[in-house]
């Protein structure tokens, strides 16, 4: 949530959602999505007990893709397994959303022998009702695996998707204008080895890397440096930590109600629905990337998200639980907004243990593991001073 003063907005009617006149708002290729629609939110798992507070509010795949196997250079191959969990929160209502998709072209009857499985990954955080977050996830993925350059020139075509998306929403809230909100969006498609993340807003990717957290992106908020150069460029101005005294966030979908904000056309305003995005190949040290709303970093830094999952994976290897402990142990550190998590794995097996280097000096202390479960060791020099030794692998 990053509306200023929101608490004191209404909850939109879940029904509204359906009957959304999708046909005629979108390209001539972004259409049939009843079908799509019946298709893609089938139950994905038997385990009630590990169904998420929301189910209705994502779109998940239990086998996110098929075991693929070392080739014969011995290269890395990632072998994908997601989870996801979302919670309430403190809210009074749940405005986040997210998806989870194993085989983006062959779920929208797009497959094509002989090119990689392109995975798909969201989290949507919904501001002013949750209309925006609930389009945006049912209809970008469509809209990126229509695109004609997909899947050749991925970054390309995850900006124009976006752009389009945005635009086709505007056109919703002019037929109904109950619909009339706004979310961030973040994005993580994983294809080979390549991991493509876009991102626009204050939802938040990190990646561990042998327990090590790689920031996938930056937050979209009114207090960073380039995003107020951009804004004030473009007529905009920040009152109060907010965008145009509106709005928390810098760039998000939607939020077509508000004036000032955006404009159709070429001319753009202040707020952006372009995402910023980070292309990485993926290593053997890259262990698993976590996608949170920012109700998650709210009560944790990136490195202790990594440091808390990390520990949970160690202890039972279950993607989608470690995502339930994430979010309930954000409860647990006072999290008052919406809180949805994404984890995938890039491996079968868990996260190895860190391995403490023991120095030979005789004052050296005992090891002890933090309230994180993160390994160090406490030396105690001659000269009485204190110093705390983290090792990798």
């Amino acid at each position: 949530m990053c509306v200023k003063d929101a608490q004191e907005m209404e909850n939109l009617d879940a029904s509204a959602a359906g009957s959304w006149p999708l046909h005629d708002l979108l390209h001539t290729r972004v259409g049939n999505w009843d079908e799509r629609e019946s298709r893609v939110m089938s139950p994905t798992t038997d385990n009630d007990a590990l169904r998420a507070s929301f189910p209705l509010d994502s779109i998940s795949e239990e086998n996110v893709a098929p075991e693929r196997k070392q080739n014969l250079n011995g290269d890395f191959v990632p072998e994908l397994r997601s989870g996801e969990w979302s919670d309430i929160g403190g809210r009074p209502y749940m405005e986040d959303t997210h998806v989870c998709i194993g085989d983006l072209a062959k779920n929208y009857g797009q497959d094509k022998p002989n090119e990689d499985v392109v995975s798909f990954f969201g989290v949507f955080d919904g501001h002013g009702g949750k209309g925006a977050a609930h389009f945006v996830r049912d209809n970008l993925p469509r809209v990126i695996v229509e695109d004609a350059d997909f899947p050749l020139e991925l970054e390309k075509v995850v900006t124009r998707s976006f752009n389009e998306t945005d635009a086709a929403f505007a056109k919703t809230c002019r037929l109904e204008t109950a619909l009339s909100s706004g979310t961030t969006a973040l994005t993580a498609m994983i294809f080979g080895r390549s991991l493509l993340v876009a991102n626009a807003g204050d939802c938040r990717a990190v990646l561990s890397r042998r327990g090590i957290a790689v920031e996938m992106s930056e937050d979209h908020r009114p207090c960073c440096a380039n995003e107020r150069l951009r804004i004030e460029s473009l007529g905009g101005f920040i009152d109060d930590g907010y965008l145009n005294g509106q709005l928390g966030v810098t760039r998000a979908l939607g939020d077509w109600h508000l004036e000032g904000m955006k404009e159709m056309g070429e001319k753009t305003g202040p707020l952006s629905a372009e995402p910023e995005m980070k292309l990485i190949t993926l290593i053997r040290e890259d262990e698993f990337l976590i996608i949170g709303s920012d109700g998650i970093w709210d009560v944790f830094s990136s490195q202790n998200a990594i440091d808390f999952a990390r520990k949970q994976l160690q202890e039972h290897n279950d993607v989608r639980l470690c995502c339930k402990e994430v979010v309930e142990e954000a409860i647990k550190r006072g999290a008052t907004d919406n809180l949805t998590v994404v984890i995938i794995s890039f491996h079968s097996k868990p996260p190895s243990q860190l391995v403490v280097q023991r120095a030979r000096r005789r004052d050296l202390g005992a090891p002890f593991e933090n309230k994180y479960g993160v390994a160090r060791v406490m030396a105690i020099p001659r000269d009485l001073s204190v110093h705390a030794i983290h090792s990798g692998r």
